[in-house]
C-alpha cells in the first residue's frame, strides 16, 4: 500500500504500531503504484510476493520505483493539468472526463495450486488491454503506469476497516485478514470449506484494494471530479455477505460504496441504486440491504427454478425487502434459458421494469454490478447478451442521478467477453451511441412471462407497475381492432374470473348472427400475426371472438395470485366455459371453428371435454411451440367417441424443435399433427396460414355476397 499524503490512509498498520512512514530503510520492490514513477515508496514490504507470484502481475508490473525530478516544476505541470482538466461553465457535466480505476495489484490474488480457475488474474489485465488498444489509456507497457488523458485515472486504496465494517461484520474482516497469514495447507483448507470463494496470502490486500478502488470511484464521481466511472477490479464483490465470503466474493464492493457515499455526503446522496446485471443473483448485496429505505437493489439474473447459482429461491420475483425496506428490492429471475436470454430480453425487462421503477425511485448515485457473465461466450452463465446490449443498458441508466454513474466490475470469466463488453460499455460512458442490438426486438416467451411475474408483484410498491403488460398489448390492439373491424370488448360478469380478463376479450358486432363464428383463444403475442386470421374470417362475413390469456393473473385486491401457473390454466379454462354459455351457444352460429394458440389451447380442449358442442364445432386448430406442452383431448362426458372425433377434426401445428419429433409420438388423442419448419409460435402461425385457411375453406359453407347476413335455417 503506498504512502498518499493526505488521504484517508496516511497512516497504515505496521509492526508495532508504528506507520509505514517511519519504517526505517524500507525496502524497495517493482511494482507501479497509483500511476506514478517518479515517487519514493515508504510502503511496507510484502514478503509473500516472492512466494506467490502472479506470473501476469510480474509481467505487467516490472516498473521500479525511483525518487526523480523537481518537485516545484512537477506542482506548476499539475496545476496547469488542473486548468486544463476543469469543467467546462457551458457544458460542465459532459465536460469532465470519465475515470478509471485499475491497479495491477489486484492480480496477487489467485489460487495457490496449479489448477485453472474462471476468477483469474487477467480478467482486468484483458479489460485494461482493450481499453488501451482502443486508444482511451496511453500504456504501451500495459503495466497499469497511465496518466490521464481521454480518460481521468482514479487511484485504487485499500478499504478501511471501519469503512468494511459498515457492510460485513468484524467476525467477517478479521477472517479475512487472517488468510494473510497461513501457510498453504490452511489456505487450502479455507478453500474447500468455503462456498466457492479461493485465498492466497494476498487476498486480503487485493480484496481492500477492490473495495477501495470502487469507493474512490463513486467518491470521485459525487464530488464531480469525474463525470461517472469505471471500476476495473477484481476480487468480485455481489455475493458477499454480511458475514462472509462466498461465490469468488471477498468484500462487498458496492456495499460498502454505497454505505460510504451515504453515510459521507449525506446532504447530496441519500438514494443510491444498485442495479446487478451479473447473470448470478447478488445475494450479498440483496442481504445487506434488504431492509434500507435508501438503497434500491434491482437485479437480472439467471434462477432455473433457485437451482442456479446461489441455489434458494432469494433470488426469486417475490422478495422485495422487508420492514422500511420493503418495495427496494427488485428481482427479474430468468427461468428456462435453453438457448440463452439474449438482447430483446434484456431490453425488455429494462423498458418494462428496470428503468421505470429506477425513474419513479430518482436516485442521486448509480452503481453497476457489472457481470459480464451474461455475455456471448461465457460458459458459467450460457446465456446471448452482446457488447451491444450492455452499451444500451449502460446508455439507459446513465439518464438517472444526473449521470452520476459507477460501473464496477462482478463476474464474467470469458476474456474475450469481458474485455469486448466492458469497452462497450465504456464508449458509452465516455459519450459514444451504444452500438446497434442483436435480435434487440426478439423476447422469449418464457422470458416475458418472468417479467409480467415481476410487474404484477412490483405493483404493490411502484406506481409505474401498476398497468400490467397484458393491459399495454391490450389496449393497442383492441384500437387496430375497433379502427379495422369495430371489435369492442365483451363483458365477462362472473366473480370467479380474474380480474385480469378487463379488456381481454373482444368481439366483432355480429357474434350473435352470423352463420359462422370462429374463437381464437391466444398467450399474449409479441407480434400482431395472429390479426391476419382475424382478416381473413372478417373479410368473409364470419363472426370473431379474440381472447387474449394474460401471462398472470390479479386478485380484486391486485395481488399476483397464489399459484399463478396453474392459476392462468384454470382461468383459461372457464373463460372459454363461459363464453360458450353465455354467448357463443345462444348465438345462430351452426358452424364454429376453433383456435388455441400456446398455452392457450388447454381452455379449447377442456371446452371439447366438458361440453356438447361437436354438431356445431367445424374444426379444431392447435398452435403448439417448443415451450408448450402437448396436450390430449379428454374424454370428458362424451366416452372414446370424443377422441375419434377430434383426431379427424383437428390440425394440430407443432414447432420443428417440439418433443413430440422425437422419442415421443402423438396419438388420437393428439390430433392429427402437422410439423412446421418454424420455430417459435407467431412464424408458425405465419408459415401455416395458406394450409390452416384452405383446410378451414374446405369445412365450412361458402361466405354470403358482401353486405348480406346468412340467417340459420329453422331445421
Amino acid at each position: 500500500m503506498p504512502f498518499v499524503p493526505g488521504s484517508d490512509t496516511d497512516m497504515l498498520d505496521a509492526p508495532n504500531g508504528t506507520s509505514a512512514a517511519h519504517i526505517e530503510n524500507p525496502p524497495t520492490f517493482p511494482i507501479c503504484v497509483n500511476g506514478h514513477t517518479d515517487v519514493t515508496f515508504t510502503g511496507p514490504y510484502n514478503p509473500s510476493r516472492s512466494e506467490h507470484a502472479s506470473p501476469v502481475a510480474d509481467q505487467t508490473s516490472a516498473i521500479t520505483l525511483r525518487l526523480s525530478g523537481d518537485v516545484s516544476a512537477s506542482r506548476e505541470d499539475s496545476t496547469e493539468k488542473d486548468r486544463q482538466m476543469s469543467p467546462n461553465k457551458a457544458l460542465p457535466i459532459s465536460s469532465l472526463k470519465t475515470g478509471l480505476c485499475y491497479d495491477t495489484r489486484m492480480m496477487y490474488h489467485e489460487q495457490i495450486n496449479e489448477e485453472d480457475h474462471p476468477e483469474q488474474p487477467k480478467r482486468i489485465f484483458s479489460i485494461y488491454s482493450a481499453l488501451v488498444g482502443a486508444g482511451f489509456v496511453e500504456d504501451g507497457s500495459l503495466a497499469g503506469a497511465f496518466k490521464d488523458g481521454i480518460m481521468k485515472r482514479v487511484d485504487a486504496r485499500e478499504v478501511t476497516e471501519k469503512e468494511a465494517l459498515l457492510a460485513h461484520s468484524k467476525d467477517h474482516w478479521d477472517y479475512i485478514s487472517s488468510t494473510s497469514a497461513m501457510d498453504p495447507i490452511d489456505l487450502r483448507e479455507a478453500w474447500q470449506e468455503g462456498d466457492s470463494v479461493y485465498f492466497c496470502p494476498d487476498s486480503f490486500s487485493s480484496a481492500k484494494l477492490s473495495c477501495g478502488g470502487v469507493i474512490e470511484c463513486a467518491k470521485a464521481v459525487v464530488e464531480s471530479q469525474v463525470k461517472n466511472a469505471i471500476a476495473v477490479v477484481r476480487p468480485p464483490g455481489h455475493h458477499a455477505e454480511f458475514h462472509k465470503p462466498m461465490g469468488f466474493c471477498l468484500f462487498n464492493n458496492v456495499c460498502v460504496a454505497a454505505q460510504v457515499m451515504l453515510k459521507k455526503y449525506p446532504e447530496t446522496i441519500r438514494k443510491v441504486l444498485i442495479l446487478d446485471w451479473d447473470v448470478h443473483h447478488g445475494n450479498g448485496t440483496q442481504a445487506i440491504f434488504y431492509d434500507n429505505p435508501h438503497v434500491l437493489y434491482m437485479s437480472i439474473h439467471r434462477f432455473d427454478g433457485g437451482k442456479f447459482y446461489p441455489e434458494g429461491q432469494h433470488g426469486n420475483y417475490d422478495k422485495c425487502g422487508v420492514d422500511e425496506g420493503v418495495g427496494m428490492n427488485v428481482n427479474v429471475p430468468w427461468n428456462n434459458v435453453d438457448g440463452g436470454m439474449g438482447d430483446g430480453d434484456y431490453m425488455y425487462a429494462f423498458q418494462r421494469v428496470i428503468m421505470p421503477i429506477a425513474l419513479e425511485f430518482n436516485p442521486d448515485l448509480v452503481l453497476i454490478s457489472a457481470g459480464f457473465d451474461a455475455a456471448v461466450g461465457d460458459e458459467l452463465g450460457k446465456c446471448m447478451v452482446t457488447p451491444a446490449g450492455y452499451a444500451h443498458m449502460t446508455h439507459m441508466l446513465m439518464r438517472l442521478a444526473n449521470g452520476k454513474v459507477v460501473v464496477c466490475l462482478e463476474g464474467g470469466y470469458n476474456l474475450d467477453s469481458i474485455s469486448h463488453s466492458a469497452l462497450a460499455v465504456t464508449k458509452v460512458l465516455l459519450g459514444e451511441p451504444p452500438g446497434r442490438l442483436h435480435d434487440g426486438d426478439k423476447v422469449r416467451p418464457s422470458a416475458s412471462r418472468d417479467v409480467e411475474k415481476c410487474v404484477i408483484q412490483q405493483s404493490r410498491y411502484w406506481r409505474c407497475m401498476r398497468l400490467t403488460e397484458s393491459d399495454v398489448i391490450r389496449s393497442h390492439q383492441a384500437k387496430v381492432l375497433w379502427e379495422k373491424h369495430r371489435m369492442s370488448d365483451l363483458k365477462i360478469f362472473r366473480d370467479t374470473i380474474s380480474v385480469s380478463f378487463e379488456n381481454q376479450v373482444l368481439a366483432t358486432t355480429n357474434s350473435y348472427k352470423a352463420e359462422t363464428l370462429v374463437l381464437l383463444v391466444h398467450d399474449p403475442p409479441s407480434e400482431d400475426v395472429g390479426n391476419m386470421y382475424i382478416d381473413w374470417a372478417v373479410q368473409r362475413g364470419y363472426a370473431v371472438m379474440d381472447v387474449n390469456i394474460p401471462q398472470a393473473l390479479t386478485t380484486k385486491e391486485g395481488t399476483l395470485a397464489e399459484q399463478h401457473e396453474y392459476e392462468v390454466m384454470r382461468q383459461t379454462e372457464e373463460i372459454c366455459m363461459y363464453l360458450w354459455d353465455n354467448y357463443i351457444e345462444i348465438s345462430d352460429a351452426k358452424n364454429i371453428i376453433l383456435l388455441g394458440v400456446g398455452d392457450a389451447f388447454v381452455g379449447i380442449l377442456y371446452l371439447l371435454a366438458n361440453r356438447e358442442c361437436r354438431e356445431r364445432v367445424k374444426g379444431v386448430i392447435g398452435i403448439v411451440g417448443d415451450e408448450n406442452g402437448l396436450r390430449a383431448c379428454k374424454p370428458g362426458i362424451h366416452g372414446d367417441i370424443l377422441i375419434d372425433w377430434y383426431f379427424n377434426n383437428s390440425l394440430i401445428f407443432c414447432t420443428q424443435e417440439h418433443n413430440v419429433w422425437g422419442v415421443r409420438r402423438g396419438k388420437k388423442k393428439h390430433g392429427t399433427i402437422r410439423k412446421s419448419p418454424a420455430t417459435n409460435l407467431q412464424d408458425v402461425l405465419r408459415e401455416a396460414y395458406d394450409e390452416m385457411t384452405h383446410w378451414l375453406t374446405d369445412r365450412l359453407p361458402p361466405p354470403p355476397p358482401p353486405g348480406v347476413i346468412r340467417r340459420p335455417s329453422n331445421s
